[in-house]
């Protein structure tokens, strides 16, 4: 049994670090407030325009022969994949770890094999844990999440979109954590290119737009714009998904310290016990002696 003084020591320590996971999560629940503002009022727009550009890249001739839209044979690919920057927030980051690993060995396994295939590592975490797995990583901007705005997301879009043009990669998905809710955080897989249309697309496919100016210079303008802002939507529903299993996370870590308190200061009040009851034994003891 562990001495008084050790108990003692442990209560105090545990009793600290239920204080940092108590500000932690308090931090997270403020940061998740604003990180949930800034994706709701993405969120609509970015889905809009992917939907109609995909809708008018499949009914124009000026859309079937963009560069974005041309459908390759796969013979090198890309993997976006969006985590965060820091732990503490429970299976977040390696649940995109394991789904990636799990797409490149479902879709691309030949590929990885012969060694096409390469991670974009948008966060540190995921870089940490495929290139300990063998993957081939860029980590040319892992550390977006302390430069987050549209002006850095473009410059990586920009890499994206030439890389495809230039035939270096044949198909770009993106992989990254959506949030359900504050405490569920689902894995969402997106293919960026080629633009192909999506199943509510092919249902607004009846839609007659009126171009002005032309076709050409419409498509030729936001195809670009819209994968750049498909990039900056994934990184801010990844943020919010980051402090919603952070505080997540933290909340559950405070209520496991306050059990541990309670079952350190049940064994702390035994041992007390029982080492006065001792006390009072040898002195009994000793005071019979002293009588006989």
């Amino acid at each position: 049994m562990a001495s008084l003084k050790e108990v003692r020591n442990r209560i105090v320590s545990v009793n600290s670090t239920q204080q940092i996971t108590k500000a932690m999560k308090m931090v997270s629940a403020a940061k998740l407030r604003r990180a949930q503002d800034a994706i709701h009022q993405m969120r609509p727009y970015a889905q809009k325009l992917a939907e109609m550009i995909a809708t008018v890249s499949a009914q124009t001739e000026a859309g079937a022969e963009n560069p974005f839209t041309e459908v390759r044979e796969i013979k090198r690919a890309l993997i976006i994949v969006v985590t965060s920057d820091r732990g503490l927030c429970g299976a977040f980051n390696a649940n995109v770890g394991k789904a990636t690993m799990a797409l490149v060995q479902e879709k691309y396994a030949d590929l990885n094999a012969a060694g096409n295939v390469e991670v974009l590592a948008l966060g540190k975490k995921g870089g940490e844990y495929l290139s300990r797995r063998g993957f081939k990583v860029n980590e040319a901007h892992a550390d977006i999440f302390t430069r987050l705005n549209f002006t850095n997301v473009r410059e990586i879009g920009e890499v994206v979109l030439n890389a495809f043009t230039e035939k270096q990669f044949d198909v770009v998905e993106v992989l990254f954590n959506y949030s359900k809710n504050v405490a569920t955080q689902i894995i969402q897989t997106e293919q960026l290119l080629p633009l192909v249309a999506s199943e509510s697309s092919e249902k607004a496919s009846s839609v007659d737009y009126i171009f002005e100016p032309s076709e050409e210079e419409i498509i030729s303008e936001l195809i670009p714009k819209s994968i750049k802002l498909s990039i900056f939507r994934a990184l801010l529903e990844s943020n919010s998904s980051e402090h919603g299993a952070r505080m997540t996370a933290m909340d559950k870590a405070t209520d496991n310290a306050g059990e541990l308190i309670k079952a350190l200061k049940l064994e702390y009040n035994r041992s007390r016990q029982a080492a006065i009851t001792k006390e009072i034994l040898e002195i009994v003891g000793g005071a019979e002696a002293l009588n006989a």
